[in-house]
């Protein structure tokens, strides 16, 4: 399976699976670092009693990761670290902090970084020509632990909840052809227009991988982003027959929308699990702390989370605090 370079901008939400260059990848490998001081991003600390020290959690800017990284802080809190939640905009600016030690934990997804680091320690091009990430979760985590560790970080264990590209079709199309998996519409014939990013047409992820995985005869791709209003706008009106989305992707009941499962792993496991300065934050304690929220979280409880911030307008932190108490992880 091939690799989708565009994953290294998870950290710019509207960006996700949306496709890029390596030229691109590159010049986005140069920026990191700068953005101004932690003290002038921001933060706020959680309530906890301190006596363990104190770790700042990092979080890109996209709602995802800035729950994942409040679920990290509350639990750490409970477990008697100072917390702090620092918003640092991608994974270029965040990365190299989390090495400095400047940052101490990181919320990350298992291809997506072990990507980044792959074409931080190869080159680029050679990322591109050799991926390391696959939909083997155990393998992607184990050639992520190997890039990662001479960088003075930690990856703790993988969990279940998981967010990587993904496909959805209307309701009434999938019972209308009886569809519930990739495999199913690639057997059924349907000529399909993708709405999608309009890079899909060259990436492994997307029309390709569409065609050679499954046989699903792409009859063009409708440029309208990844999983964006327009695009699932354009599938409910049937303008389009399936949109390129995310699995935790927290709107697609209000288009009546629904995901068709890749029964035959196109996709990268981009599973959800927490990355330490392993100086700073590598000690059992955190590990057990964070494993807690890893071990209960799963994709649907991810993309609930979403919705609650994206479509209710919640505080994230109100929204991870909430979960946590109601899964028996935070007192209440």
């Amino acid at each position: 399976m091939g690799w989708d370079v565009s994953r290294f901008f998870r950290g710019t939400r509207g960006a996700v699976a949306a496709g890029g260059t390596a030229v691109l990848l590159a010049v986005a490998l140069t920026a990191c670092g700068g953005g101004g001081s932690l003290e002038e991003r921001g933060g706020r600390t959680a309530d906890g009693t301190g006596d363990k020290g104190t770790l700042v959690v990092g979080s890109a800017g996209f709602t995802e990761s800035k729950v994942m990284a409040e679920l990290y802080a509350l639990v750490l809190a409970e477990a008697g670290y100072d917390t702090t939640v620092k918003t640092l905009k991608n994974r270029e600016l965040y990365e190299p902090a989390l090495e400095d030690g400047d940052i101490d934990v990181v919320p990350e997804y298992a291809a997506t970084l072990a990507e980044f680091l792959n074409a931080r320690e190869n080159g680029a091009d050679a990322a591109v020509e050799k991926p390391v990430a696959s939909s083997d979760v155990a393998a992607t985590v184990a050639a992520l632990r190997e890039l990662a560790e001479p960088r003075g970080l930690k990856v703790l264990d993988a969990g279940e909840a998981v967010d990587q590209n993904a496909f959805a079709v209307t309701e009434e199309f999938a019972a209308e052809h009886g569809l519930k998996t990739l495999s199913d519409l690639g057997k059924s014939g349907q000529k399909i227009r993708l709405a999608a990013g309009d890079e899909c047409s060259q990436r492994p992820f997307c029309e390709p991988g569409l065609e050679k995985t499954y046989g699903i005869e792409i009859t063009a791709v409708d440029p309208k982003g990844v999983g964006t209003p327009q695009a699932k706008q354009a599938v409910k009106n049937g303008a389009d027959q399936m949109v390129l989305t995310t699995t935790t992707d927290a709107t697609l009941e209000q288009f009546g929308l629904v995901l068709l499962e890749d029964d035959k792993n196109l996709q990268n496991a981009d599973n959800v699990l927490p990355v330490v300065n392993a100086r700073d934050a590598g000690s059992e304690d955190v590990a057990a702390a964070l494993d807690r929220v890893t071990r209960t979280l799963t994709t649907e409880d991810l993309t609930e989370l979403n919705r609650k911030v994206d479509a209710e307008r919640q505080k994230p932190r109100r929204v991870a605090e909430e979960y946590l108490k109601e899964k028996g992880l935070l007192e209440g």
